[in-house]
């Protein structure tokens, strides 16, 4: 199951009949844990292996794996492989020829040898200037990023091609039977979504679709289905909040949100099946920098859209780029005038979930709420709209145990952009600078004059998520704020302490 706070994972192999010990961060991707462990047996790095547990069931290779003992441990075995067919290698090598010309078109080569020589000139700073020890370390874990950072990037474009099919074939993925009890929570917006693991998120979409008769209306294949979620979960980066998780978490509460307010009622089928979609989505390939990184960086995607919402432009072409592969493609029954309606309401969405036009699209919502009409399409489109846009940034209508570690996750990733953007030179927003923020000073603005205004708009029409989501929003509101003042009163008495040492240190 998943883990909101621990940090690590430790789990047990069994090595030639001895129980072997790995240990490895939650952050790890899935393809440094199957490293991990071909190191830990003695085998290759690129041996592909499956890994079972004690019963012979297949477990999935990756962060949120669950816990074992030594005395169950699991069984890694190698499969052996063979040569690629000649197609495949042709395809190999038509990839290999367009990654050295995205690498020509973009300037890899310049971008590595300016990087390098940053590189350069940072480690030449750590061997002159005699940094302090602390100093020294920041450096040298700058330099490390850097690497990392020029490694990427001259990968990006091949690996971005092989992320567009399923990384796993489909007996590897799991069909999990809900529970009635989970089936029924899962239409609520109290929903956990710390407690499963991926398989499991993947079957709750799948059940999803199913359940709200999309699958069966739009004559959508259910294999088909499940290779298009394999594939949405590949095409999530693991950031400590943009992730799959957070897709999950969103397209849940779009789910509750049709259920509670009676939503296939009022709207179309085809307008259900656009709020879902573009919820699973709506942060594909997130790199875990913002808009603004982006266009004060000047990025590969803000210089590809012009600094125009560059991530949801990018969240928009990754979907549809996985779309246009027959086997993940779940609209391939649509005539061309369906599916260009699904494109355009799928897109108009994705964008709307942009920060940067909240006053926009809200005061549109508030124009037409008092009069609002469910034949307008005008109407309809700002509506769906506003209803992403609060399943985006719907955390704190969860219980607080569900929504606090959200929070945690958030600044690790703020604190992530502002030490880059500190080590570049960029500006940086006071909100997500680790010396300046706090939890509750990161959460009352938000809540007070985004969530709850928003909410409260929706439930001019919806007067039923008073009590469900708007209430909850208050109740986090004020929690924060006495957090705040608990944090005030101590910083205050931190200073006359300091103050009376500083007196007593002059009067000596």
């Amino acid at each position: 199951m998943g883990s909101a706070s621990s940090a690590y994972r430790v789990i047990y192999l069994d090595v030639d009949g001895r129980s072997q010990k790995v240990v490895f961060s939650r952050f790890c991707s899935p393809c440094d844990i199957k490293e991990l462990l071909c190191s830990a047996l003695g085998l290759p790095r690129n041996t592909t292996i499956f890994l079972l547990d004690v019963t012979g069931a297949m477990v999935s290779v990756d962060p949120t794996m669950p816990h074992n003992s030594e005395r169950s441990p699991y069984k890694v075995v190698p499969v052996a492989g063979g040569q690629l067919a000649d197609k495949e290698e042709l395809f190999q090598n038509v990839l290999t020829q367009v990654a050295e010309q995205f690498s020509r078109a973009f300037k890899i080569n310049e971008l590595k040898t300016e990087v390098t020589n940053r590189l350069a000139m940072l480690e030449k700073r750590v061997e002159l200037e005699g940094l302090k020890v602390v100093e020294i370390e920041k450096c040298r874990s700058d330099i490390k990023k850097l690497r990392e950072e020029m490694a990427s990037r001259n990968n990006s474009f091949l690996e971005d091609n092989k992320k567009l099919t399923p990384r796993r074939d489909m007996p590897s993925y799991p069909k999990y039977h809900l529970s009635q009890e989970t089936v029924e929570a899962l239409r609520k917006p109290t929903f956990d979504v710390w407690q499963w693991e991926p398989n499991e998120m993947l079957s709750c979409l799948e059940h999803i679709y199913h359940d709200l008769g999309l699958v069966k209306d739009f004559s959508i294949n259910p294999i088909t289905l499940k290779r298009w979620l394999l594939c949405i979960h590949d095409n999530y980066r693991n950031n400590p909040f943009h992730n799959f998780r957070h897709c999950f978490c969103v397209t849940q509460m779009m789910y509750s949100m049709v259920h509670l307010c009676s939503l296939q009622e009022r709207f179309t089928q085809m307008d259900i099946l656009i709020l879902i979609t573009a919820a699973v989505c709506h942060d594909l390939d997130h790199p875990g920098y913002n808009n603004t990184y982006q266009i004060n960086a000047r990025t590969e995607l803000a210089v590809r859209y012009n600094d125009i919402s560059p991530l949801e432009n990018h969240h928009c072409a990754v979907a549809f780029q996985i779309f246009s592969q027959p086997d993940c493609n779940i609209f391939s029954n649509f005539d061309p005038e369906t599916f260009k309606q699904i494109r355009q309401g799928t897109i108009t969405l994705i964008l709307a979930t942009d920060m940067a036009r909240h006053g926009e699209i809200l005061d549109s919502f508030k124009q037409k709420v008092d009069s609002f009409d469910f034949t307008n399409e005008e109407h309809v489109t700002c509506l769906k709209m506003v209803l992403i846009k609060c399943c985006d940034i719907s955390n704190e209508v969860r219980p607080m145990e569900v929504a606090e570690p959200w929070v945690d996750c958030l600044l690790e990733e703020y604190f992530m952009q502002s030490d880059r953007e500190k080590l570049e030179g960029l500006p940086v927003a006071p909100f997500m600078d680790r010396e300046k923020v706090t939890k509750p000073t990161a959460q009352i603005g938000f809540i007070k004059f985004v969530l709850i205004p928003m909410f409260e708009t929706v439930m001019k029409l919806f007067p039923q998520i008073e009590a469900a989501m708007v209430q909850p929003l208050r109740e986090s509101r004020d929690r924060y704020e006495e957090l705040k003042q608990i944090d005030d009163a101590m910083n205050e008495v931190q200073k006359k302490k300091n103050e009376n040492l500083t007196m007593g240190g002059k009067k000596k």
